[in-house]
């Protein structure tokens, strides 16, 4: 019994590593490529009322970067210049997105920022707040009706579709959570700013967990001149516990819901052994904390890359 258990156990393991190879390894040496790229990545977030807003902005949001990538994963690596002229803000930003199996969109996110720019729409001088503080993870899944790998992760791999539709569209539904937090050591608005706000706008530390439902658009279009397009809609609502701390006093708004947008527009042009990739994509979340005051998170990444394919492409008809 103990040696059929065994065999059994090796043959389970076998397959599962078989499963996993099939669904992480591309043997086929005509989809890799070599990528240069620049991004411009950033977690900002602003506080509201019916009048006045004031906006949270890090600092040195470009990159530059070098990566590999294939039909079944894309790994970029990107460095930040710094600015001399501006106080640079300290960061770890990851955001990736992966299709399992042609239907199963995942997207995560993690980001940790610490130093702002504190900016305005009433006309007070920006001012870098060093100890401010940003966290913010999350997970969002989405089950297609049909196929997408072709429509979003090949046209960022530079790889051609061979398909014959020269329009695509499909929906999905799904679910995301996250975590979202920031603090700082006394009011997150300054002198100049504070007095736009009522005294529940001077928050020290908010940190909210959220949990809900989306719903998904995902279309691919074949232009001419060998050019590709996908535009991704992604609108959400969903539950988030809040807690708040303000000045001699912490709460939990009464209005639980939070709405959310995330959407992509991508831009794929190939030639030879050559070709170049444009994706923006944006999510914005907001919710209310009561008191007349709105908080809203906006995550925001943007790519260029040009990519060389280490072997001819091969024609498709």
């Amino acid at each position: 019994m103990l040696l059929v258990l065994s065999f059994t156990s090796l043959a389970t393991a076998a397959q599962d590593l078989e499963d996993l190879d099939s669904l992480l390894v591309d043997r086929d040496l005509d989809n890799y490529s070599f990528r240069l790229f620049t991004n411009y990545k950033s977690n900002k977030f602003s506080i509201q009322n019916s009048e006045s807003k004031a906006r949270f902005v890090p600092n040195n949001r470009h990159g530059l970067g070098l990566g590999i990538a294939n039909k079944k994963i894309i790994v970029d690596i990107a460095f930040n210049p710094k600015n001399a002229n501006k106080e640079a803000t300290k960061k770890f930003d990851l955001q990736g997105t992966t299709i399992i199996k042609n239907r199963h969109y995942s997207n995560i996110y993690v980001q940790t920022y610490k130093g702002f720019t504190a900016k305005n729409n009433f006309d007070e001088d920006a001012e870098f707040i060093s100890d401010l503080r940003s966290i913010s993870f999350g997970l969002n899944y989405l089950y297609t009706f049909d196929d997408i790998e072709f429509s979003y992760a090949l046209l960022k791999a530079g790889l051609a579709e061979k398909r014959n539709d020269n329009i695509f569209m499909t929906g999905g539904i799904g679910l995301f959570s996250g975590f979202d937090y920031f603090s700082s050591d006394s009011s997150i608005l300054t002198e100049d700013t504070s007095p736009y706000f009522n005294e529940e706008g001077s928050i020290k530390r908010f940190q909210g967990v959220t949990i809900g439902v989306l719903a998904g658009f995902i279309s691919y279009f074949k232009l001419p001149e060998n050019i590709t397009a996908t535009v991704n809609i992604m609108p959400g609502m969903g539950l988030m516990y809040k807690k708040l701390t303000v000045e001699g006093k912490s709460y939990t708004p009464s209005n639980p819901m939070l709405y959310k947008l995330d959407f992509l527009i991508g831009l794929g042009y190939n030639f030879d052994r050559y070709y170049v990739s444009l994706t923006y994509s944006n999510g914005l979340y907001t919710t209310d904390f009561d008191y007349d005051n709105r908080y809203r998170l906006n995550l925001t990444n943007a790519k260029l890359a040009i990519g060389y394919r280490f072997k001819s492409k091969r024609k498709t008809y």
